[in-house]
């Protein structure tokens, strides 16, 4: 169970329209495949998602990272030897989803090594998770057929509006008209990828005080110390941290100063390992989870409903699990379906994933 080869290929799959939010838009995924090989031939899987405009990472400095750094430290080790890895990649600050993606690929390798589901390693608390959609900046009436599509096609009932445009006008008003279409069984809540300042954040909740709104997400920055304190203690919508909260570290500093009352879980930022101890930090502190969505593909997409699945805390909320809808295609040879609502975790060892070779041929931009 010894890890003998790392391999970090880029790939590139245009999204069926461009992903529009208040830190950026994306056109293609332009991401990572990460694949450990053990020395008995086991080979585990994972995906990186780069979001430069997020966290600093392009896929090529993922790719060199990888390459340069990580697995030099990481080959000889046995998949058990966690702790060690992740000693070993921490000494290099940052680049958290190159991290996170060669942790869950061992996690796989793992799973195939035992014949065991990844999810059942985890926790096996249930099989499945209900499905929340991002609906994108677009003009009202676009937004609004997307997530009746989204629901009279998949069954899903939850959405993850995106707001922090200006004036804050717009997204009020985006967000009402997905409520007048949508019906009151219908839950809605905000992200705003730290688009609006305090005083916006404010005035927006303030006007869409009565659309019943679940919670609200990264209205304004990390370094609006005072400011987003100042929101959070004025509003009953619970605030969920999500890229100010990356590390335990992070976490406490989000709760305990009073800038959130919940965190957002990415597996593509904090892979299993990380994620697990964010999770049960939370868990210890009586503070709820999501389970957020790096605009994944189909791999890191069932990363996420694994992780998200095999635990109690993590599975009450709906998942953000439905991106890689908006792809054009994908890497597996069995794609996931949304049934109901619903997305099952993959049955078979590991993730319960294949990567078909011709798509990969096809869609990898490191060869000519």
């Amino acid at each position: 169970m010894k890890i003998a080869h790392v391999e970090a290929i880029p790939f590139a799959i245009p999204y069926r329209k461009p992903l529009r939010f208040a830190s950026g838009e994306v056109h293609t995924a332009e991401h990572v495949l990460v694949r450990v090989h053990t020395d008995d031939g086991v080979v585990g899987v994972a995906e990186a998602p780069p979001r430069p405009f997020t966290y600093g990472e392009t896929q090529q400095s993922i790719v060199a990272v990888i390459d340069r750094i990580f697995a030099p430290e990481v080959v000889g080790l046995s998949l058990l030897e966690r702790e060690v890895m992740h000693a070993r990649l921490d000494r290099t600050v940052g680049n958290p989803t190159a991290k996170a993606a060669l942790d869950m690929a061992c996690w796989d390798a793992l799973g195939k090594t035992l014949d065991l589901p990844v999810t059942q390693m985890l926790g096996g608390f249930t099989d499945r998770m209900r499905v929340s959609h991002m609906v994108g900046f677009a003009p009202d009436e676009v937004m609004v057929a997307d997530a009746e599509r989204m629901r009279d096609t998949y069954g899903i009932t939850v959405f993850k509006v995106k707001v922090g445009r200006r004036p804050v006008s717009l997204d009020v008003g985006a967000c009402r008209a997905l409520r007048a279409a949508l019906g009151p069984d219908v839950e809605l809540y905000v992200d705003g990828n730290r688009g609006w300042t305090p005083s916006e954040a404010a005035r927006a909740l303030r006007a869409m005080d009565d659309l019943d709104l679940t919670l609200s997400e990264e209205l304004c920055p990390a370094d609006d110390v005072l400011g987003r304190r100042w929101l959070t203690a004025q509003t009953t919508i619970p605030t969920v941290a999500d890229e100010s909260a990356t590390t335990p570290g992070e976490v406490t500093r989000e709760l305990l100063g009073g800038s959130a009352t919940m965190i957002s879980i990415k597996t593509a930022r904090t892979g299993f390992h990380t994620s697990q101890r964010i999770l049960h930090q939370c868990e210890g502190m009586g503070v709820e989870v999501v389970m957020g969505n790096q605009i994944d593909g189909q791999v890191g997409t069932a990363c996420t409903v694994a992780f998200g699945a095999a635990h109690r805390h993590s599975s009450r909320r709906a998942g953000e699990l439905s991106n890689f809808l908006d792809m054009s295609d994908d890497l597996l040879t069995e794609p996931l379906q949304i049934r109901g609502g619903e997305l099952a975790v993959r049955p078979g060892p590991g993730l319960g994933i294949e990567i078909d070779p011709e798509k990969l041929a096809h869609y990898r931009t490191d060869r000519s």
